[in-house]
């Protein structure tokens, strides 16, 4: 496993499972989408905030983006959405 971070995330989609929660996002620079799992339920992200991540990547067969700290993005504006 490896450490990653990114800033000006969108949540897109909450699933919430036995097991974990499941955040679609959307890196608002980039326009690229991710997928990240929040094992331990406790992060509470909303949709239409703007958040910067943290966590690790499991990469045993595919990459996994596991959740460990997110707080939101006051710096960055959300009216240029």
């Amino acid at each position: 496993m490896f450490n990653f971070s990114a800033n000006h995330i969108e949540i897109l989609d909450i699933r919430k499972y036995d097991k974990c929660t499941v955040y679609i996002t959307r890196d608002v620079d980039t326009n690229r989408c991710y997928k990240a799992y929040d094992y331990s339920g406790t992060l509470g992200m909303r949709h239409g905030k703007i958040y910067c991540i943290s966590g690790k990547v499991n990469s045993a067969d595919k990459l996994y983006l596991v959740l460990e700290h997110c707080k939101e993005d006051h710096r960055y504006c959300t009216a240029s959405l």
